[in-house]
């Protein structure tokens, strides 16, 4: 990547109301800035906010604490991260962990470059150096999926003053005051024993003692889940449309007990339901919608149970335009 500029217009210089701002009781305050810049993340006004969740990214920004946030997949463990600091005016960089993320994108690499009409050989700074010097949150998505050479340059940060050593350069970077970590896992750093999280590995004990704080996000209350829905989708903002998804909530509620109960491999995530209620838009066919969206995702061995599901939350049967038409 390019090396990005510095970041030089941010200040703590202005105080918010938790309960105001977060809206959940509580007599805290925090520091933010008054000024936004591009690394900002954008605000969504309709987003609501886990009061336990919430109140350890803000001892992460507050207290510098490095915090990893553990919950299944489509709970919005990343986005909470990020309407945090979009509400603090605080710059925030996601790096998503995959295989294909090595030490070298992180830390960076000798690059050939034409100065004065020569080649010559510069060091480009990767993600993680720039970060350290700049009053950033660097937010590590899939961190249980890491790299083990990847995983073993992040464990020199996290510690508070942990220092990144540069060894191509003789140079040793001393972070921001205001830099923070943060990261989101689907496991708890002990690999996967569900089975839904393939490419998952077990996290070191060392490692993980360095995270100062670990917090729990599981997927919101049905009422609050087709309330968040209906704020994005001003299409179902009538009687029909609010009872349509409500129903879409109970389904996706079924599959989640189903999955806790050993029956389901896959499950709907309030991202999934959104996406149903938006393809329903599209088609102006909820079945249709569901068959595209999830059903066709699912195991062969699977789909009558998920089928049952519809049927009862729905009050329809699928597949009966298959039927038909090949009939």
């Amino acid at each position: 990547m390019a090396t990005e500029e510095p970041i030089t217009s941010f200040k703590l210089d202005s105080k918010i109301k938790v309960s105001e701002v977060f809206g959940f009781d509580s007599n805290l305050e925090a520091l933010a800035c008054s000024l936004r810049t591009e690394h900002v993340p954008e605000v969504d006004t309709g987003y609501v906010f886990d009061p336990p969740t919430t109140r350890a990214i803000l001892a992460s920004f507050m207290h510098n604490r490095r915090v990893m946030i553990q919950g299944w997949h489509g709970t919005g463990k990343s986005t909470h991260i990020e309407q945090v600091a979009a509400r603090l005016n605080w710059p925030c960089i996601r790096i998503n962990l995959d295989s294909h993320v090595s030490r070298i994108d992180l830390v960076g690499k000798d690059t050939i470059r034409l100065r004065d009409g020569k080649q010559v050989t510069e060091f480009q700074e990767g993600l993680l150096p720039w970060a350290l010097q700049n009053p950033v949150a660097l937010v590590f998505d899939e961190y249980d999926a890491g790299r083990p050479d990847v995983m073993f340059v992040i464990q020199r940060v996290l510690e508070v003053e942990g220092k990144l050593t540069l060894l191509d350069q003789n140079r040793i970077i001393t972070p921001h005051p205001c830099f923070r970590l943060l990261a989101t896992t689907n496991t708890v750093g002990l690999g996967d024993t569900s089975g839904l999280y393939h490419g998952t590995q077990q996290i070191n004990q060392g490692q993980m003692d360095r995270w100062n704080i670990v917090a729990t996000l599981n997927y919101l209350e049905p009422t609050v889940e087709a309330e968040i829905i209906l704020g994005k989708l001003p299409e179902y903002q009538n009687d029909s449309g609010r009872s349509l998804i409500r129903r879409m909530v109970s389904m996706a509620e079924l599959t989640r007990q189903g999955f806790v109960n050993g029956d389901l491999s896959i499950v709907m995530s309030p991202r999934t339901v959104l996406t149903w209620a938006e393809n329903s838009l599209i088609f102006d066919d909820t079945e249709l919608a569901f068959e595209m969206t999830f059903m066709n995702k699912c195991d062969e061995l699977e789909k009558p149970l998920v089928s049952e599901c519809y049927q009862r939350c729905m009050d329809s049967e699928l597949g009966l335009k298959d039927t038909a038409a090949s009939g």
